[in-house]
């Protein structure tokens, strides 16, 4: 199979501008979750409409991702790319300009609408581009990493914006991204997409997205009560939405998510702990930044910097994942990676109201770097695993669908946890700020016992030796490359 991209040189470059593109989509989720406190106060959200500021970009995203996946594999891999970058940069725009709560909130579900457009053909171009040996498992390592470090980054760079010039600026940012990638779109980046009688499955797309949606929406109601008929209803109607998705997708002739894809156990296994990290890094560490700026006092600026320890940890570690992946196979990084990151969330649930950073955090941030790093280097590569060409944009659109997806259940679920423990603590007569400190910690609780749930699914379903697991990934003959 001809290379998407011709010249050495040329195809790192394209490496560059797809890993830009993932960094983009996926730092925004958390880049506003620092912005948040000003915000809210500024537009005049409510608590439930804070949430739904991350919740509606992640919920669309993910959601749609599946739909995303298969537009790039039939109308064009650079052509879904470049109506994807366009449509987010736009999006962006309104969302930094917005003068109420309600467009805030449209204009993120717009802006992951449109990311699920673009992500999934950056992967899938990637995967095509990339065929296989150590350069491939370095471009992947690559991308990963990245994707990884984008939520820890995002923490970052919204505390400098929106301490130096405004929280509008964690969106507006992205019309700068937006540019360099269309640039680099255009001069690098060559069409590709599967040819043959390629039709959409439209009903699979209705039930996947509507039941994905009111099952993250049952989640949030469960806020009032998992007994309430109105939690009970959502969550049911999602669980029988999704079923009646599987159904279809066994019956179609050309399904939305061949389910060839999510049932190969390795891959299967590398899905299931996506979607933990996601619940994690979405979910979870949204209550250390609140923990920094609400309890600690921290400035947007020092919440942001705060983070650092975290990825710089990653990024340290990454060339040693890296020849480690190389020398011993991802299935030990699997399942240490998850145990680490389970010890730093049950380390910071130890956090106090008047606590130090460097005790009860920093420890924390350090065995979360160590465990993400471990994590990152492999997952990606492992979700694509055996995959043929036909399916490389539903099977990219899967992995970056099952982290949001992931992370949108998560922060509904930990909202819930930490919500009921504030609750209890005020009704015992606890301080505020000591209520607000135990529901961080029962959030960071739960987090750590879902994450030893990762390492138990990657001792269980990542298996094989390490050449079974880190093959040369072979074109099937399936594939139609158009260069233009």
């Amino acid at each position: 199979m001809p290379a998407l991209i011709t010249g050495r040189t040329t195809k790192w470059c394209a490496l560059l501008v797809l890993s830009l593109t993932e960094l983009m989509v996926v730092l925004d989720v958390t880049i506003v979750t620092i912005a948040l406190p000003q915000a809210q106060q500024e537009l005049g959200l409510s608590d439930g409409q804070r949430q739904w500021v991350v919740t509606a970009y992640a919920l669309a995203f993910g959601a749609l991702l599946l739909l995303g996946g298969r537009i790039a594999d039939y109308w064009g891999r650079k052509r879904t790319f470049m109506v994807g970058m366009i449509g987010f940069g736009v999006a962006s725009a309104w969302g930094g300009m917005a003068d109420s709560g309600v467009e805030l909130v449209i204009a993120r579900g717009v802006q992951g609408a449109f990311a699920a457009l673009l992500a999934p053909a950056a992967l899938a171009m990637l995967t095509v581009l990339f065929t296989h040996g150590r350069e491939r498992n370095t471009a992947f390592a690559i991308f990963g990493t990245v994707a990884g470090c984008g939520a820890a980054v995002g923490l970052v760079l919204g505390g400098v914006l929106t301490e130096f010039a405004s929280w509008r600026w964690c969106l507006l940012v992205n019309v700068l991204f937006v540019i360099a990638s269309i640039i680099g779109g255009v001069l690098l980046l060559d069409e590709s997409k599967t040819d043959g009688d390629n039709r959409y499955d439209i009903w699979g797309t209705i039930t996947v997205t509507t039941g994905l949606g009111a099952l993250v929406y049952g989640f949030t109601l469960a806020e009032h009560g998992w007994a309430s008929a109105d939690t009970i209803s959502s969550l049911a109607a999602g669980l029988v939405l999704l079923t009646v998705f599987v159904w279809i997708e066994k019956t179609v002739a050309q399904p939305l998510l061949p389910l060839r894809v999510i049932l190969h156990g390795v891959r299967g296994g590398a899905f299931i702990v996506q979607g933990i990290v996601g619940a994690i890094m979405i979910g979870s560490m949204l209550y250390l930044t609140f923990h920094f700026q609400i309890v600690m006092g921290m400035s947007p600026l020092r919440s942001g910097l705060a983070n650092v320890a975290m990825t710089a940890v990653i990024l340290a570690l990454v060339p040693l994942a890296t020849k480690a992946l190389n020398t011993y196979g991802p299935r030990p990084m699997m399942i240490a990676g998850p145990l680490f990151v389970a010890a730093g969330l049950f380390y910071l649930s130890g956090i106090s109201s008047d606590g130090s950073y460097v005790t009860e955090i920093l420890p924390a941030l350090v065995l979360l770097g160590i465990g993400l790093a471990m994590l990152f280097v492999p997952l990606q590569n492992l979700a694509l695993i055996g995959v043929a060409p036909r399916d490389a944009g539903v099977a990219s659109a899967t992995v970056n669908s099952t982290f949001h997806i992931g992370g949108s259940i998560g922060l509904a679920v930990f909202t819930v946890i930490y919500a009921g423990s504030v609750e209890r603590a005020l009704d015992n007569g606890t301080p505020q700020l000591d209520a607000f400190t135990d529901g961080y910690s029962a959030a960071f609780i739960a987090s750590g016992i879902v994450m030893l749930l990762a390492a138990v699914v990657s001792f269980t379903l990542i298996r094989g030796t390490r050449e079974d697991l880190m093959p040369s990934w072979e074109s099937d003959g399936s594939e139609t490359l158009q260069t233009h």
